[in-house]
């Protein structure tokens, strides 16, 4: 947990260099950002672990900047506010946060909130990168690499092989995946999996009816390997 990366966004620096020196004295590698604009010119540099925003920012509010971030990667954002709403809670929380901290705040209860949300992210998406020889999946970017050509991936398509990913090269059954990647369903179908494999076959595979890296067990599960083993 100590070297998690935190991106910070807040357009008052006074509040911005307290917080990251603090963060900093813990073991957190902190970047800082003053604008929307910077912010999404340092995550084109470098992925973050958790992003810290303020919603109140010049250029581009935080709900606009939180909205973005979803829709590059799958970073956890963590908002700073001074709108104590029950309703602007929610319906962040809803949309686009992990959490929501009301400003004044307590620095111990900040800290150890961010260390649960990276706690939950990591264990929901444990591998941060698989290499597959022609096929690379990064997960957390929401991106597959077919032989070096990116490929972009849908959250849940993302949150899928990142479960297979984590128990390479062993099975992970269809009822697994069913309550790993669509846990907060109600009525989750075994076919949301046969759907999913058979769209990510066709974005990872170089030929999806025989596919060599998302593979198909007899027992009735799936498994991603490396080798050139091809099988339906």
């Amino acid at each position: 947990m100590s070297e998690a990366r935190i991106l910070l966004v807040d357009d008052d620096r006074a509040h911005l260099e307290l917080l990251a020196g603090r963060l900093a004295t813990e073991g957190f590698e902190v970047a800082r950002a003053s604008s929307g604009s910077e912010a999404l010119r340092r995550l084109d540099r470098s992925w973050p672990d958790l992003v810290i925003l303020d919603l109140m920012l010049p250029e581009m509010d935080g709900q606009s900047l939180a909205s973005l971030i979803k829709s590059r990667a799958d970073i956890p954002i963590m908002v700073l506010s001074a709108d104590a709403t029950a309703d602007s809670k929610v319906d962040l929380i809803a949309h686009f946060a992990e959490d929501y901290v009301t400003k004044p705040y307590d620095y111990a209860e900040l800290a150890a909130r961010v260390r649960r949300v990276l706690r939950r992210m990591r264990d929901q998406m444990p591998v941060e990168e698989l290499d597959l020889g022609d096929l690379v999946l990064v997960p957390r970017r929401r991106q597959a690499l077919v032989r070096g050509h990116a490929v972009p991936l849908s959250p849940t398509e993302s949150r899928f092989l990142a479960t297979l990913a984590s128990s390479t090269p062993h099975v992970v059954s269809t009822e697994q995946l069913l309550r790993l990647v669509w846990a907060d369903s109600d009525a989750a179908d075994p076919a949301y999996v046969w759907v999913t494999v058979r769209r990510l076959r066709r974005k990872i595979e170089l030929d999806p009816d025989s596919p060599r890296h998302l593979l198909t067990d007899p027992s009735g599960g799936y498994r991603l390997v490396a080798d050139e083993t091809t099988t339906e």
